[in-house]
C-alpha cells in the first residue's frame, strides 16, 4: 500500500481549492468537504450540468478555466484531479506559492475515511453496483454508512454521503492517482473488507496490456492485512493467480461448487429476479431484487457475504435487496414512448456490453432488443478490443453502431473501426448498421422501431443527449 502521509496534509485546514472540480469523483469530494464545514472552491475546463448547477447549488464556487489567478488568496490546500497535468496554469501557481496539495484518494482518506472501516470494491466490472448494493444494505442495517461511489444511488439520490456510522464504503480505482502519483487509486486506501469482482484488460491509455493490469491489482491484493477479508470472484483465472501472493483471509464467491459462497436456483418473474444463495453448502437463504441479471446477482452475492461477515441478519439482507431501487445509467428505464423502451446502460468494455445485452435478454422477451453502442472510452476508441466486440451482440435483433466521436486523440494506426465492427457483425448473421453521429442514428430509429421494442443504449458519455432526444421524436 502507499504511504497515506506522501505530499503531507497539513493541520489547520480551512480553505480547499479543487483542480478538475467537475468530474463525479472530485465533484463529490467538494460536496463531501463542503458539508464538512470547508471553504471550497473549484475550477474546471468543462463546466456543464448536471454538475455545475449541483456544485453551485452547494454553495460551492467553480470557476471556468484553469488560471493561476484562481489561487490568489492561497487556499490553505489544493486537491489535484488525476486528468490534471504539471503543466497545468494553476499547478505551477500552487507549486510557486509552495500550497499544500493532495491527491483525491489521499483527501478522501484525510477527511472522510479517518477512524473508520473501510469497505472497497475493485475489479474491472460491477464495482459501481456492488458498492451501492453494499452502502444500501449498511444503511437498512441503521448503521450509518459514508461512502463515495461512481454512480448515482436511486435511493440516495447521490454517489455520495456522510454518516456517523463506522463504515466508509468506496470503489477501488485501478486508475492511476495523479500526475505526482502515478500509481492506482486503490493503492491508497487499507480495507478491513474488500471485494476483486474479476480482472481483464482495461484503461488502454494507462495500462500497456494485461500483464501490467495484474501487476497493478497484484500490488493491491498483496498488501491487504492479514486480518482483512477478501472476497474473490471464483471464476476468473486472473484473480485465482493473483491470489497466491495474498496474506489476508479470502473467501471465493460465484458458481463453483467448492466456494464458500454459491449462488443457486434464479427465477425471473418480471420486475422481481429470485435467487438462492448457498453458504458452505448450505442453504443460505432466498433472496429477491429489481436488479436482473446473472452479472448483478454476482454483485448482490459479494455483497450478501461482506454483510454477514459484518453480522448483519439475513431478513435485513433480503429487505436492502428487495428496497434497492437500482443506479442512474445502470439499466435505467429513461421513459417509453408508442410502446417502446428506452434504456440507458454504462456499459462499454466487451464483457459489460455481453452481459448487459444477457441480462436485458431475460426481463424482455416479448420484444425486440435493439441494441446502440457508442465507443467512446479511451479503450474502445482503440483497436484492443476490434475483435471481442464482433463477439458481444449476439443478444440483440438489431444492431446500431456510432462512429467513435473522439477519435483525433488516439494516433492513427490504433484506431478502432466502427464500420469493420458492422462488416464483422453482418458476416456472424446479425442485422447491424453504421452511423457517423448520433442525428443519424435518431433519423434511423424513428421509422425502425415499433411497439414493444426496447432501445439498449450504451455508452459511458452523454452520447450527445440520445435518449431524451429519441424519445421527444419517438
Amino acid at each position: 500500500m502507499i504511504d497515506m502521509d506522501k505530499n503531507q496534509i497539513p493541520s489547520g485546514v480551512r480553505s480547499i481549492h479543487l483542480i478538475a472540480v467537475c468530474g463525479t469523483a472530485m465533484g463529490a469530494l467538494a460536496c463531501m468537504l463542503k458539508d464538512l464545514g470547508f471553504d471550497v472552491s473549484g475550477s474546471d475546463q468543462k463546466i456543464y450540468p448536471p454538475m455545475s448547477v449541483f456544485l453551485r447549488q452547494k454553495g460551492i464556487e467553480v470557476m471556468d478555466g484553469f488560471r493561476a489567478q484562481h489561487l490568489e488568496g492561497a487556499p490553505d490546500l489544493v486537491v489535484v484531479g488525476n486528468a490534471v497535468t504539471r503543466e497545468n496554469p494553476e499547478v505551477k501557481q500552487m507549486q510557486h506559492l509552495g500550497v499544500a496539495f493532495c491527491s483525491l484518494p489521499q483527501a478522501l482518506n484525510r477527511f472522510v475515511a479517518d477512524g473508520k472501516k473501510t469497505l472497497l470494491v475493485s475489479g474491472t466490472h460491477g464495482k459501481t453496483t456492488t458498492s451501492s448494493i453494499l452502502a444500501w444494505i449498511l444503511y437498512r442495517a441503521g448503521l450509518d454508512p459514508s461512502f463515495m461511489i461512481g454512480g448515482i444511488l436511486k435511493n440516495f439520490d447521490s454517489n455520495y454521503r456522510l454518516g456517523n456510522g463506522p463504515f466508509f464504503v468506496v470503489e477501488g480505482d485501478e486508475y492511476d492517482t495523479a500526475f505526482f502519483d502515478k500509481g492506482a487509486k486503490f493503492l491508497h486506501y487499507r480495507p478491513q473488507a474488500a471485494v476483486v469482482t474479476g480482472v481483464e484488460f482495461d484503461h488502454a491509455d494507462i495500462f500497456r496490456d494485461l500483464d501490467h493490469v495484474k501487476q497493478v491489482f497484484g500490488l493491491f491484493l498483496s498488501g491487504l492485512h492479514e486480518n482483512s477479508l477478501l472476497m474473490a470472484y471464483d471464476d476468473d483465472e486472473n484473480v485465482t493467480g493473483l491470489l497466491r501472493d495474498c496474506h489476508c483471509r479470502v473467501a471465493r464467491y460465484g458458481t463453483e461448487s467448492n466456494s464458500p459462497w454459491r449462488l443457486g436456483a434464479i427465477t425471473v418473474d418480471s420486475p422481481w429476479t429470485r435467487f438462492e444463495i448457498f453458504k458452505d453448502d448450505r442453504r443460505f437463504g432466498l433472496f429477491k431484487t429489481r436488479l436482473f441479471g446473472k452479472h448483478n446477482l454476482l454483485n448482490a452475492l459479494a455483497d450478501i457475504a461482506i454483510a454477514d461477515h459484518l453480522k448483519i441478519p439475513r431478513d435485513v439482507i433480503a429487505g436492502a435487496l428487495e428496497t434497492f431501487d437500482g443506479i442512474k445509467r445502470r439499466q435505467e428505464i429513461r421513459g417509453q414512448k408508442r410502446g417502446i423502451t428506452v434504456m440507458d446502460d454504462f456499459a462499454h468494455h466487451p464483457t459489460a456490453v455481453r452481459e448487459t445485452l444477457r441480462a436485458v435478454q431475460t426481463v424482455h422477451s416479448n420484444g425486440r432488443v435493439i441494441a446502440v453502442f457508442e465507443p467512446r472510452t479511451n479503450t474502445s476508441m482503440r483497436d484492443v478490443f476490434q475483435n471481442e466486440y464482433v463477439r458481444c451482440f449476439d443478444g440483440a435483433d438489431l444492431v446500431c453502431i456510432r462512429k467513435p466521436p473522439l477519435l483525433k486523440k488516439i494516433p492513427p494506426g490504433h484506431r478502432f473501426s466502427s464500420s469493420r465492427l458492422v462488416d464483422d457483425l453482418r458476416k456472424r448473421g446479425l442485422d447491424a448498421h453504421y452511423f457517423e453521429d448520433t442525428g443519424a442514428i435518431i433519423d434511423f430509429l424513428t421509422t425502425r422501431t415499433r411497439s414493444g421494442d426496447l432501445v439498449l443504449i450504451m455508452s459511458n458519455g452523454g452520447f450527445d443527449n440520445i435518449h431524451q432526444r429519441l424519445l421527444d421524436r419517438l
